[in-house]
């Protein structure tokens, strides 16, 4: 009898020390990670919380698509800009000393993507008020000299929303530009000081094969010309049917340079980011035939 509940009580506590066990590591995937350098979350606007798991995981940049409500007011599927993306992002940076992140990282970047079938004035107005009652902590543009803050929100949309934000020399917004903005006069770093394009709009590449020479080399020659002129570069839109193809695809992103790699996979992004190197490989011009 006193073998019988001898088992008894080992297996008991066997149970609760599994329980414990799974209880830490529930605790720990649910734990904040440290900042990830080079990380983009591709934001699904359908969520209750849609930067929660990525804050959690690290990110230090999301973009998110953004509806027009009533008088222009900026949603996120039906809910205030304010309430769903703003507020958490800056509560975090109160606590943290003015960072998104803990530590000395960059400025937390939120990427809102308007529509295009509607007129950006009246919707960039009322951004512009919910974004600069944050002032303190929102990154600014002051006559051509930008103060950075916890947050810095870009603009991605129709052409209108460059000239919109152009007029105005004291802004807390600024403009996601492409590749066709380098070198150009009417869209400086200051206004324009990130590059972002989807992978498809300038290359064919696949990931099943190792990619071709001349898309290498545009790649790489796309992304130091971008830095030379003071911007940094967003690539996403990659390829991405199997694990093998997505990490050769970032593999090519992080050798050229590549300032933020985005994906809608948040979990499988953030573990390549933390477990590869990011080299940098010198690329030649491919030879003529």
């Amino acid at each position: 009898m006193t073998e019988s509940v001898s088992t008894v009580a080992s297996g008991l506590v066997g149970l609760a020390g599994a329980g414990g066990a799974a209880a830490i590591g529930l605790a720990m995937l649910r734990s904040p990670r440290p900042y990830l350098p080079g990380s983009h979350a591709l934001l699904d606007p359908g969520r209750r919380d849609p930067l929660g798991d990525a804050l959690r995981r690290g990110y230090g940049s999301a973009s998110i698509a953004v509806q027009a409500g009533p008088g222009g007011r900026p949603l996120v599927r039906g809910r205030p800009v304010g309430r769903v993306l703003l507020r958490p992002l800056l509560e975090r940076a109160r606590r943290r000393g003015g960072r998104v992140h803990h530590g000395p990282t960059p400025p937390f970047g939120l990427i809102l993507e308007l529509p295009a079938a509607v007129p950006a004035r009246d919707l960039l107005g009322c951004l512009h008020e919910e974004v600069a009652a944050h002032a303190g902590l929102i990154t600014r543009a002051v006559d051509g000299r930008v103060v950075p803050g916890a947050v810095t929100v870009l603009v991605s949309g129709t052409p209108e929303v460059r000239e919109v934000l152009a007029a105005d020399p004291d802004r807390h917004l600024f403009a996601d530009g492409t590749f066709d903005d380098l070198g150009v006069a009417e869209a400086p770093a200051a206004l324009v000081p990130m590059v972002s394009e989807h992978w498809s709009w300038r290359f064919g590449w696949d990931g099943e094969e190792p990619i071709p020479a001349e898309e290498r080399y545009l790649l790489h020659d796309l992304v130091r010309a971008a830095h030379e002129d003071g911007r940094r570069v967003r690539l996403f839109g990659m390829p991405h049917r199997t694990r093998r193809i997505r990490a050769a695809c970032w593999a090519e992103l992080a050798a050229a340079g590549v300032d933020l790699i985005g994906d809608a996979n948040l979990p499988a992004l953030a573990r390549y980011l933390r477990t590869a190197r990011r080299p940098r490989r010198p690329v030649v011009a491919p030879r003529s035939s």
